[in-house]
C-alpha cells in the first residue's frame, strides 16, 4: 500500500513524542508538507547542502533529520547564501523535512539509550529529569448492561495502561438514582419519575496526554445523555523522562580502554580526554549525546567515574578537570549513530504495517572536523 507522509509521522511520534522536546526546541515539520504520498524516506543527522543534493539525486520524498535545519529563524531567503539556497532547493524538489531533536534524546529507547546499549552500559537511569507527566484517575458510573462496552471503548484509547500492565481497572456495584426533567432524553426511566438503576462504578488510570481522547470515547460509548464522571490528578503516579543516561559496565576498565571502545563503536577518528589519570579504573559511566557539558555536575553528583558528551568549551574543560571528573568529549558527530538505528526501526515498522516505501540512510558525512 502507498504511504502518506502523515501516517508515517504519526507512527514516528508515538515513539518520539513532540511533547518530550525541551522548551524552545524546534522539532517537527520544517519544510514542505506531510499531506502527500511518499515512496522514499531518507534519514540523516544534519540537513546540509551536500545532504540535500544527495536527496535530490536519490529522488527522496521525505527527510527525517536529528538536527533541525531551521534552528534559528532565517532573516533572508536569497540564493547567494548556501544555507538559504538549500531551503529553496528542497522546496523546488518537493522534499519535505522533519526533525526530531531533543525528543529523540529524551524518549525511552531513544538515542542516549542506543549509546548505552552499544557501549555496554547497563542498569541505566536518566541523568537529569526534564519532564513529569502525572496520571489521572477516571471514575464513571455505568449501567450494568453496558459495562464491557464502555470499558473496551476506554481501553482502546489507552486508558488503564501503566508500565507493562494494560486494560487495568477496578469496579464496584451500586445503585444510581435520577429524575429526568421535561427536556431530558433519558436512556432509562421516564420524565418526572425517580428512576433507580443497578450501576457499576468503573475506575481506571488515564495518561495526561490521553485525557481528551478518553473523555470523547466515554461520551461515545456511554448510553446516558449526560454520564457522570470524574478525572482526578494522581499525586503519586507519573511518567518521568530525562536527558542523558547513567549506568554501569559489566566489569571495570581503564579510561583509555573505554576511550578505545568508544572510538571503535562509533567509528570516530579521535576523542578529547579530560582526566588527571587516564589509566584510572572506571565502572559507572554517564553519557549525553550532543552538547551536554552543562550536565557534568549532575553526573559527578550521581557518582559517575566518567562522563561522555560533546562540544566541551575550553573553560568548562578547566572546571571539569579541577573537579576531578573524568570526561570524554566525543564530539557532536557521534550522534550520527542515530542513522543506522533509525533505519532498522523504520524497516521493522515497514514489515509490521506492510508499507510500500523505501527507507534510505544518508551516506554523506556532515562532520565539519577532521583529525590531523
Amino acid at each position: 500500500m502507498s504511504l502518506l507522509a502523515q501516517t508515517f509521522i504519526n507512527r514516528f511520534e508515538k515513539h518520539f513524542p513532540l511533547y518530550l522536546a525541551e522548551e524552545g526546541d524546534p522539532c517537527g515539520l520544517h519544510i514542505g508538507t506531510l499531506n502527500k504520498e511518499v515512496q522514499r524516506i531518507m534519514v540523516t543527522l544534519d540537513v546540509r547542502p551536500n545532504v540535500v543534493q544527495e536527496a535530490i539525486d536519490k529522488k527522496i520524498d521525505l527527510i527525517i533529520a536529528k538536527h533541525p535545519p531551521l534552528f534559528r529563524p532565517a532573516k533572508r531567503l536569497t540564493y547567494d547564501d548556501v544555507q538559504t539556497k538549500m531551503y529553496a532547493d528542497l522546496i523546488k524538489a518537493n522534499i519535505s523535512v522533519y526533525a526530531a531533536h531533543t525528543n529523540m534524546d529524551i524518549a525511552h529507547d531513544g538515542l542516549n539509550d542506543w549509546f548505552c546499549q552499544a557501549l555496554g552500559i547497563k542498569n541505566t537511569h536518566y541523568l537529569a529529569e526534564t519532564h513529569q507527566f502525572n496520571y489521572y484517575q477516571l471514575s464513571v458510573n455505568v449501567p450494568n448492561t453496558h459495562i464491557e462496552q464502555v470499558k473496551q471503548a476506554l481501553f482502546a484509547t489507552g486508558a488503564g495502561c501503566y508500565g507493562n500492565y494494560h486494560q487495568s481497572s477496578f469496579s464496584y456495584l451500586g445503585t444510581g438514582q435520577f429524575e429526568p426533567q421535561l427536556r431530558a432524553q433519558p436512556f432509562i426511566g421516564k420524565t418526572n419519575q425517580i428512576t433507580k438503576v443497578a450501576e457499576t462504578r468503573i475506575e481506571m488510570i488515564v495518561p495526561f496526554f490521553k485525557k481528551e481522547q478518553v473523555v470523547a470515547a466515554l461520551h461515545q460509548a456511554h448510553p446516558y445523555q449526560m454520564p457522570y464522571y470524574q478525572l482526578i490528578k494522581s499525586e503519586n503516579l507519573a511518567d518521568k523522562y530525562g536527558i542523558g543516561r547513567i549506568g554501569t559496565l559489566d566489569s571495570a576498565m581503564t579510561i583509555n580502554e573505554f576511550a578505545h571502545r568508544l572510538r571503535s563503536t562509533f567509528q570516530l577518528d579521535h576523542v578529547r580526554l579530560i582526566s588527571k589519570n587516564p589509566k584510572a579504573m572506571i565502572k559507572k559511566v554517564a553519557i549525553c549525546g550532543g552538547s551536554g557539558q552543562k550536565f557534568y555536575p549532575i553526573a559527578q553528583k550521581l557518582g559517575a567515574d566518567l562522563y561522555v558528551t560533546g562540544d566541551v568549551y575550553y573553560h568548562t574543560g578547566h572546571d571539569m578537570y579541577d573537579s576531578g571528573l573524568n570526561v570524554i568529549d566525543a564530539g557532536h558527530y557521534m550522534e550520527a549513530y542515530c542513522k543506522p538505528r533509525l533505519l532498522a526501526m523504520f524497516n521493522e515498522w515497514k514489515a509490521q504495517e506492510h508499507w510500500n516505501v523505501d527507507f534510505i540512510m544518508s551516506e554523506v558525512s556532515t562532520n565539519p572536523f577532521r583529525a590531523y
